[in-house]
């Protein structure tokens, strides 16, 4: 009887307790400065004629260090592009990464 009735306590403080977690009202997101400043600054393009290696791995999504440096690497070697289509031609750059950064690009 015993072990009964501290099962059944035990069992109803865990229940309570997974109720009253799970009940619990969220804070609402706020916009912090930080974020707003993020949303400001995606209006502005990376030109891929004068970016940094640093630049196109801090702007782009899906370019790592090895990426960037393969983009500044193939400008030195053929010369400006002349199109954001052109950028396919990076190996490791495939269309996804391409079509996922196409609003964010620029040629000058």
């Amino acid at each position: 009887m015993r072990t009964s009735l501290l099962s059944a306590l035990a069992f109803a403080f865990l229940t309570s307790f997974s109720v009253a977690a799970t009940a619990a009202p969220t804070a609402p997101a706020s916009t912090s400065p930080a974020v707003a400043v993020q949303q400001a600054d995606q209006g502005t393009k990376v030109n891929l004629n004068t970016a940094s290696a640093e630049t196109l791995q801090k702007e782009l999504s899906g370019i790592g260090a090895g990426k960037a440096s393969a983009i500044v690497a193939y400008r030195d070697e053929n010369g400006s592009f002349t199109s954001v289509d052109e950028l396919i031609e990076v190996k490791g750059i495939g269309k996804a990464i391409l079509d996922k950064n196409r609003d964010k690009l620029a040629i000058e």
